[in-house]
This record gives structure tokens, sequence and C-alpha cells, in this order.
């Protein structure tokens, strides 16, 4: 291990990576983390499991005031491999659905409910080393990460991609559903009156519609060892 990489792994700081549905930003905190010894905090993981457990319970997704009275009863953490657990109870896999994709989406324009695990996971996060991805991270989560991505990609290419991770999955769907779910959820998601999804002035935009997962990982890489670097000559 040279200096670099002791460098890397000493200073601590925090990575915000947001960008539109599908676009691989779980897939990049992940490789991120396992190569930073961080830990990769999925927040769209929360909205989803917020989400999939009002369903479970029959709650309408619009009942903010029940959706809160769940969530006192409701605590969420995440495992050393990234899964999330509610209620010590493991949903990872119970959370990726194409209902609970658009359901998130409406439960993250709830205001309460935002402000309540926006606050989770702004406490996790104090102590620095973590990556943070989802929709406004570097807006609202983390304004002040030392790194704010922006990971996004054609709708072509995001389409392609769910498509094959539900055939890989055993799941068919066609292409053209996909296709117009994603748009749709892009349209949600910028529009929402809180906290919509934007691209902040200081996020380094990443366009993965033609990069391999291995590509971005060494992109932002690059951009951690010189915010690091920046730090040690501050």
């Amino acid at each position: 291990m040279g200096s670099l990489f002791e460098r890397l792994l000493l200073m601590k700081i925090n990575i915000a990576i947001d960008g539109p549905s599908a676009s691989g930003k779980s897939t990049i905190a992940k490789r991120l983390a396992a190569k930073l010894n961080y830990t990769h905090l999925d927040t769209g993981a929360m909205y989803r499991a917020v989400a999939y457990n009002a369903c479970l319970l029959n709650i309408d997704i619009k009942d903010e005031k029940s959706i809160m009275e769940m969530l006192e009863k409701t605590r969420f953490s995440f495992d050393e491999k990234g899964r999330i657990l509610s209620n010590g109870i493991d949903i990872s896999e119970l959370i990726r659905t194409k209902e609970i994709d658009l359901l998130s989406s409406a439960v993250s324009k709830l205001q309460l409910v935002r402000q309540n695990l926006v606050s989770q996971q702004q406490l996790i996060a104090k102590d620095k080393g973590y990556i943070l991805d989802g929709r406004d991270i570097g807006s609202v989560v983390l304004p002040d990460a030392e790194v704010k991505i922006y990971q996004t990609a054609s709708i072509e290419s995001r389409a392609k991609r769910r498509l094959l991770d539900y055939e890989n999955k055993g799941l068919h769907f066609d292409y053209q559903t996909i296709y117009e779910e994603i748009k749709q959820r892009d349209y949600q998601d910028s529009h929402r009156e809180h906290s919509p999804l934007i691209k902040t002035d200081d996020a380094i935009e990443i366009d993965t519609s033609d990069l391999s997962i291995e590509d971005t990982v060494q992109i932002i890489m690059d951009l951690v060892t010189k915010a690091i670097n920046r730090r040690q000559h501050d």
C-alpha cells in the first residue's frame, strides 16, 4: 500500500452522489465504499422502506399523519453489506419492485417524512467516512460534503440497465414500459415541491451512458484523492 492509499484511508470525508432513477448511483456508491473502507448509506432505500411498510399496513401513501405514526414505531438501519433493516428485519430485496419504486417517489414528496429521514441521515454521517446517494444529498442532506457528484445517463441506457437487472432476477418486463416509468419518475423527482432533484453548482456531473462501472468509480476516486489532498494542505 502506497502513501496515497494510506492517506485515502486515514482522512475520512463524505461523498454525495445525486442523480435520476436507475443511473447506477447505488452500484457506484457500493464499489467506492468497498475501495475506501467507507460506509454506504442508500437514502433511496429508506424512502422505499417507508413505502413498503405503508403498503404492508394498508396505509394510504398520501396519509402523512399515519405514515409519521408508523415511523415512530420503526427503526431503520444498515448492516455491514449495506442492506437495509426495518426493526431488525432485512427488507433490502423486498423494496426493489416497480410498484415500490413509484410509491417511494410519492413518499418523498411528504415534507414531514423527508425531515424525519434527513435528520437520521445527517446524524449517521456526521462522523465522516460515508457515501450517500439519492436525489437531494448535495443540496439538502450533506450540503457540506467534500465531494459532490451528479450522476446521470440517458433514459435509453437506464431503461436497458433496469431491464437487464429484472431479467437477472428472473422477472420479465418490456423495455417500453420500463422506459416510460423511468421518464415518469424523472418528472416526479424533478418537479416535487420539497427538495426536488437538482444538480448543485459545486457538483461534478458524470454521464455514465457509455461508461463502465470501473470507469465511473475511477473518475470519482480521482476526485476523492484531490479533495483529500486539498484538505491536507488547508
